[in-house]
């Protein structure tokens, strides 16, 4: 591969998924380097005063400080762009930043959001606390009911906001109605799918006009490092995001990229294997009773519209056993399952989300998304799948199933 291959749209946007994970993006430097080079720089020289002059005015391309530029973290945003089918793209310092600028770089006073209910416990807090601060209305939808979309528009209707499947009751949206609801009405359409990542689900395919991701997940895969990114097209991105990203510095760090740049080149062999392992763990808990939430079950209400949106079902589901105590006994009879609130780990990981990762919402506001005193959420990892169930059966055990 020359230098510049990994760059060149004309040539990566023809190559398989596979190859876009391992080589798109990849600019070499005139060492040669197989790896992509870590650069850790704040800012850059110039060979004369006009240079400069001519990028800060948006006439010539080049790097000019690194909360606007930096190498490592152009080729990682430009191999997210290519596996997600986008124009473009921009890392982010997390996913929740990836979040908050997707929605407020392109929100103000007098707009209207339509927000799926079922979202992580952050999410639902830049809803229901953070835009009505700032002026900006917010209805809360069961997103699953696919004429509650159209009956909560109004004419200041601005954004959709979802994630499917969602965190962490595992609510399926059907990407291709809604993206094209929003699309007949002017409406911007922004998707979380860091559940799945375009290794499995790829929602532009779909309508999606920007899909937005926690990194730190699946696509770094090994519980390293932070970091988010958000995709579109190549206008709203330089018109619309790029200002609001510019001016308030929710950039990612060189490091953390270069260390997501390794996780993606194996992000299609992890999520695929995991979703397997996934399933068949599934599988085995819900012949055990408990009420299972996994869309690649056909228990799932919405199992065969995941079926056609997604090329597999993911690493995380959950289940309900009835009650905290039980959850909390379960949890604490796990000896190879971490008790983690973290997902998308090469490692199995489980937690209670009501006391972890949606404590910050009322009593009310999980009741109305279905986060139970009993539900446990489950990253399903690499390890073995017999010891994984092994684990998990001693635990169902420990919960009096």
């Amino acid at each position: 591969m020359k230098q510049t291959t990994g760059t060149d749209r004309s040539i990566t946007r023809h190559w398989r998924p596979a190859t876009q994970a391992v080589r798109g993006g990849t600019w070499r430097s005139e060492h040669g380097e197989t790896s992509e080079a870590l650069f850790l720089t704040s800012g850059y020289t110039y060979p004369d005063a006009a240079t400069p002059a001519a990028r800060f005015a948006g006439d010539e391309q080049g790097m000019t400080y690194s909360r606007l530029q930096n190498p490592t973290v152009a080729m990682l945003e430009e191999r997210i762009a290519l596996m997600e089918g986008a124009e473009a793209c921009r890392a982010q310092a997390s996913g929740m930043a990836a979040m908050t600028a997707a929605l407020l770089c392109q929100l103000e006073t007098g707009d209207h959001v339509v927000a799926a209910r079922a979202a992580f416990g952050s999410c639902r807090w830049l809803v229901d606390n953070l835009l009505p601060k700032f002026g900006i209305a917010t209805t809360v939808i069961d997103s699953a009911v696919d004429a509650e979309w159209e009956r909560a528009i109004r004419p200041n209707t601005k954004v959709f906001f979802f994630e499917t499947p969602a965190n962490p009751t595992l609510d399926v949206v059907d990407l291709a109605h809604v993206c094209g609801l929003a699309k007949a009405h002017g409406i911007t359409s922004v998707v979380d799918n860091a559940f799945a990542t375009s290794a499995l689900q790829r929602p532009m395919e779909f309508g999606a006009d920007v899909v937005a991701y926690s990194a730190t997940k699946l696509m770094d895969g090994q519980g390293r490092v932070l970091a988010g990114a958000v995709c579109g097209s190549s206008e709203w991105i330089e018109e619309v995001l790029l200002p609001f990203q510019r001016n308030t510095g929710p950039n990612c760090a060189p490091f953390n990229a270069w260390v997501v740049l390794k996780g993606l080149e194996t992000l299609g062999l992890r999520a695929h294997r995991q979703s397997e392992n996934a399933l068949e763990l599934g599988r085995f808990i819900e012949d055990r009773g408990p009420r299972m939430l996994h869309p690649g079950l056909p228990s799932h209400p919405r199992h065969e519209l995941a079926a056609r949106q997604m090329d597999a079902f993911g690493p995380i589901f959950a289940f309900d056993v009835g009650d905290r105590a039980k959850a909390f006994a379960l949890l604490d009879a796990l000896e190879l399952v971490d008790i983690s609130n973290n997902i998308g780990d090469a490692r199995s990981l489980m937690c209670h989300p009501a006391s972890t990762t949606h404590a910050g919402m009322s009593a009310e506001a999980r009741t109305e998304m279905g986060v139970t005193e009993g539900l446990l959420r489950i990253n399903v990892g690499l390890e073995d799948i017999a010891d994984i169930t092994e684990d998990i059966d001693r635990a169902l055990s420990a919960a009096g199933f």
